[in-house]
C-alpha cells in the first residue's frame, strides 16, 4: 500500500450497475458503447463503489472531458475529489479479477479513509488497476 496524491478533482460520467458484482460487466460495456475507450487517449476510466443499506452500489465510470458531455450522453456525475489516497496498483488484474475484491478489504481498514468516499478503481492501462480509497483531510 502506498499513499497517492490526487491533484485535481474528477468529474466521472457513469452508468450504475443493476446489481453488483453480477452486473458490473453490463455496466462498463453500456458506458463504453457510448464512451468508447479509443475516442480519446486522455481519458480515465473508473470504477467507483460504496455501500448504501448494507449493499454495494458500483458505478462504471469515465472522465468528463467537456463541460456538459454527460448531459449530452444521458449520463449522471460523480466527483472524484481530489486528496490523498491510500492506494494499490494490480498488474494483470484479469487474470484474477477477485485480486481487487481482496485490495479494497485491506484499504478498508485503513483507520484514516473519508467516511464520505468511494472505493475507486483506476483503469491506468488494459492490464493495470490503481485500487484508491481517499484519506479524511
Amino acid at each position: 500500500m502506498e499513499e497517492y496524491q490526487l491533484l485535481n478533482d474528477i468529474s466521472a460520467m457513469y452508468i450504475t450497475a443493476s446489481s453488483f458484482p453480477e452486473g458490473v460487466l453490463a455496466a462498463h460495456q453500456k458506458l463504453h458503447s457510448l464512451v468508447p475507450m479509443n475516442d480519446n487517449p486522455e481519458r480515465k476510466y473508473f470504477g467507483i463503489s460504496f455501500p448504501i443499506d448494507g449493499t454495494i452500489v458500483y458505478k462504471a465510470g469515465a472522465e468528463e472531458l467537456t463541460a456538459g458531455e454527460a448531459e449530452k450522453l444521458g449520463l449522471e456525475k460523480y466527483l472524484i475529489r481530489k486528496g490523498t489516497y491510500t492506494s494499490v496498483d494490480i498488474h494483470d488484474y484479469m487474470k484474477d479479477t477477485s485480486a481487487i475484491g481482496d485490495t479494497f478489504n485491506e484499504l478498508l481498514e485503513n483507520p484514516r479513509i473519508d467516511p464520505n468516499g468511494a472505493c475507486i478503481e483506476w483503469y491506468i492501462s488494459n492490464d493495470t488497476v490503481k485500487c484508491m480509497v481517499r484519506l479524511a483531510d
